[in-house]
């Protein structure tokens, strides 16, 4: 089995730019179409994320996490994302331990994130990892769908 390796680096990556891409498909297929998402699109640009981080095996890049300052005491976490035929190995709940620990060394207090209720897996790793959920926070407090989770550090 080959070893997975983590990297931090930022939002300019080239792995992180075409997971962004594959993201975006996929989420807009869960939903019907772009189509249905045209709201929350402005709000996830990959270029704004300042923290990311992309997981390999191997050479071969499989999975990434972002994390950006939301508000002085919140950071968000953006694009968890593990290509299909990675799933089910920890690998998303793993980036989200590292992903929450670079927040707290980063002196927030709270991680903050956004998802819908159709991404029923993402949903359900959230809740394991301790999040709660709460009331949408700006700009998803004005986009049917949106649902948000905050967990304490």
């Amino acid at each position: 089995m080959e070893q997975i390796r983590y990297i931090w680096t930022d939002g300019s990556n080239k792995d992180f730019q075409r997971f962004y891409l594959s993201a975006e498909e996929y989420y807009s297929s869960l939903v019907g179409g772009v189509q249905n998402r045209l709201g929350f699109i402005p709000y996830n640009i990959s270029d704004s994320i300042g923290t990311v981080l992309v997981t390999y095996i191997g050479d071969i890049a499989v999975g990434c996490a972002g994390l950006k300052a939301y508000s002085e005491t919140d950071a968000e976490i953006k694009r968890i994302w593990v290509e299909p035929d990675q799933r089910r190995k920890h690998i998303a709940e793993d980036m989200m331990k590292m992903i929450e620990e670079k927040a707290r060394q980063s002196g927030f207090r709270r991680t903050v994130l956004q998802t819908r209720e159709a991404m029923r897996e993402a949903v359900l790793l959230y809740e394991k990892l301790g999040y709660l959920r709460i009331e949408n926070y700006p700009p998803y407090d004005k986009l049917d769908g949106a649902v948000c989770f905050a967990k304490e550090l």
